[in-house]
């Protein structure tokens, strides 16, 4: 019996990049989709806690779900599924996700809690340019999930894959670059008179960094990201041991 593979999204069930993710990995498994009913772009790592979810059966072996990435791989892995999925794929997201904006992915956020629940996951985004096709995209991600299938993934580690809007020069493997947004909010006034905010505007800077999945997507190639879930900062918490005992001891005579 072939393995089964997840594959979710946060552009909701219907996206043309999940159809064309669900495509290119189709030959490697009994490919199952999971997905939000409705676009959850920029959700991050939400879970629903205070309302039932519904899941609806769009298609064979295709279910959308009133809640949020982490909230379909959550039921999918935990129980839709006819057994538990050997990877997990979120994408393909329409627009890159590089640098510091992972932490606002939705798509990023879904392969966060494959890996969470023990299964290999990875997140493909393609670069923002328009509809385009996802031929590139599909391509790039169906060899990085061979390869995860065959070798698995390090203990607490996902990919975050990124591919440019147009035919990839190749594959790097990239760090994390970093992303800045200086205008992030638009303030406008309502019928009413009453002020009311957009946030997310203006086109982003990056610093320049030659090993960066900024740096790689930018020039024309697609980039393979390992992230690691364990966000302690080892060095740091070796540098300030000497804190304990003073805070310890502030708390004492706090308390007296």
């Amino acid at each position: 019996m072939p393995a089964v593979i997840l594959v979710t999204n946060d552009d909701g069930v219907h996206a043309a990049g999940l159809s064309a993710l669900a495509a290119a990995l189709n030959d490697l498994g009994d490919v199952y989709v999971v997905a939000p009913d409705r676009e959850q772009s920029a959700v991050g790592h939400a879970l629903t806690l205070h309302r039932p979810l519904r899941v609806t059966q769009v298609g064979e072996r295709r279910f959308a779900v009133n809640g949020t990435p982490s909230d379909c791989v959550n039921l999918a892995v935990l129980g839709l599924l006819p057994e538990r999925p050997v990877l997990v794929a979120s994408g393909i997201n329409h627009g890159s996700n590089l640098g510091d904006d992972v932490t606002y992915s939705g798509t990023v956020s879904a392969a966060m809690e494959g890996t969470l629940l023990g299964v290999p996951s990875m997140a493909v985004s393609r670069g923002e340019a328009g509809e385009g096709n996802f031929d590139s995209a599909g391509a790039v991600a169906r060899l990085v999930a061979s390869r995860v299938l065959v070798e698995g993934l390090p203990a607490k580690t996902l990919l975050n894959v990124n591919v440019p809007a147009g035919p990839a020069g190749g594959i790097r493997m990239t760090r994390l670059g970093h992303r800045v947004y200086r205008e992030k909010i638009v303030q406008e006034t309502d019928p009413r008179g009453l002020p009311y905010y957009w946030i997310g505007a203006g086109p982003p800077e990056w610093n320049e960094d030659e090993g960066s999945d900024i740096s790689a997507v930018n020039r024309g190639w697609a980039s393979v990201t390992p992230l690691h879930l364990d966000l302690t900062h080892y060095g740091a918490l070796g540098r300030m041991a000497d804190w304990e005992s003073g805070l310890n001891s502030l708390l004492r005579k706090r308390a007296r």
